[in-house]
């Protein structure tokens, strides 16, 4: 059964109508840069455009792409650079030979390593198809209807974890969860069937089941409190201090319940959207992606039009970055010395890919046939790059400028 405000105890809800009268203080922070993020974000930005272009070429009919076809692809790829450049950066992934009929026309396959790779991919998802499964439902059990276009999930499938053809077939492997129906527009969207009530259970609840707190909130005695890591000296703060104090005291609401009798200008409203974006960057793999894909999903999870805002209004929750020309956020609690807290397997084949990559690189001069086979997939070297390239979260967030967390400082991208 589905949980509603409507179903709470009349103390719990006299409560909330309460915390919903009062006012909390707006406390302005400045930007401050995380380096450690950045540079995650950074070098995961050329490893989510590899892992695309090597699924078009898997999907495409001849098996391979030509520089034409992919020549306007940079910025749906989320490249600063052109394609074909790109394409030739990585030759132990992308093996470049001239087209049959048109001598000068670069085309590009996959190598042997890049189909090894490919296949260790494809039997991650299927060993781990029913987290997938798990995952997808939770997204579309938080949206209104239960449903969601496919032009809004696409852009999140590398993110959340999705196979390539997920609508294809997981709605034909799982016919009781999944359907493919179109709106009232005509836009195809993916429905959920069936509400799960071992799902409707959020990340931050199921952090907090063996705590004390968690059964004096369930009694509606406390809220719980979202993992704060503020920016050096933010932290220390009175104001601030006192600001998240107040956040906290308020309820905390599941992005699964019903949030139909909250008032839409009030705190709590507030934090039940904080609650969502919670939720939603915890169900990503990686633990983070594009803003834009987000307000992608506005009307669907019930969100006020400036949303994102909150992003910078609570720098302790979440990290919002800059780097590759877009703007991404990030759970700073996923993260610890620039490392995942918690890596979903996923996440160490595409280690692997972002070592063939980087090992590419570096014999890119060379020749590709020195490098050593024994160099690109062995398990002992994923991370070796990572390790050399990665910083001490506490020691590099240098503040950016004197710009404060409520301005509005990403261009086109912005609300």
């Amino acid at each position: 059964m589905r949980f509603s405000v409507a179903k709470l105890s009349s103390c719990i809800y006299a409560s909330w109508c309460h915390q919903q009268l009062r006012f909390i203080a707006k406390v302005r922070l400045k930007w401050v840069k995380n380096r450690s993020l950045d540079h995650i974000i950074d070098t995961e930005t050329e490893l989510k455009a590899a892992c695309l272009l090597k699924d078009a070429i898997k999907r495409s009919s001849t098996g391979f792409l030509t520089s034409k076809s992919v020549a306007d692809w940079q910025k749906l790829l989320g490249l600063t650079v052109p394609v074909l450049r790109f394409l030739r950066r990585y030759p132990t992934l992308f093996h470049e030979f001239p087209h049959a009929r048109y001598a000068s026309l670069p085309c590009f396959k996959l190598t042997d390593a890049a189909l090894l790779l490919d296949s260790q991919e494809h039997n991650i998802h299927q060993a781990h198809q029913d987290d997938t499964v798990d995952r997808l439902c939770r997204v579309l059990m938080m949206t209104h209807g239960r449903m969601l276009p496919l032009q809004s999930l696409h852009p999140l499938k590398w993110d959340l974890g999705l196979p390539d053809d997920f609508h294809t077939t997981l709605v034909t492997k799982y016919p009781a969860y999944f359907s493919l129906v179109n709106s009232a527009n005509g836009i195809p969207c993916l429905r959920l069937l069936q509400w799960r009530d071992d799902l409707a259970v959020s990340q931050l609840q199921r952090s907090n089941q063996a705590g004390n707190e968690y059964r004096k909130f369930k009694q509606g005695q406390t809220a719980l409190a979202f993992p704060m890591n503020f920016p050096r000296g933010y932290g220390a703060q009175k104001k601030v201090k006192a600001w998240m104090d107040e956040f906290h005291k308020l309820p905390y609401i599941s992005p699964y319940e019903d949030c139909s009798r909250i008032d839409p200008n009030s705190e709590l409203m507030e934090k039940r959207v904080v609650g969502v974006l919670h939720e939603i960057l915890s169900l990503t793999i990686h633990k983070k992606t594009k803003r834009n894909y987000l307000r992608g999903l506005r009307e669907q999870l019930n969100l006020p039009h400036k949303f994102t805002r909150l992003f910078t209004r609570y720098p302790g929750i979440f990290y919002l970055s800059l780097k590759c020309k877009t703007t991404t956020v990030a759970l700073k609690e996923g993260y610890r010395r620039g490392k995942l807290v918690s890596p979903h397997p996923l996440t160490r084949i595409r280690e692997k890919y972002y070592h063939v990559m980087r090992t590419g690189l570096l014999y890119r001069n060379k020749g590709i046939n020195l490098i050593p086979p024994e160099a690109l997939l062995l398990d002992g070297q994923d991370n070796e790059t990572d390790q050399d390239d990665s910083h001490d979260e506490d020691e590099d967030e240098d503040e950016m400028h004197n710009e404060s967390w409520e301005g509005d400082n990403s261009g086109s991208d912005e609300d």
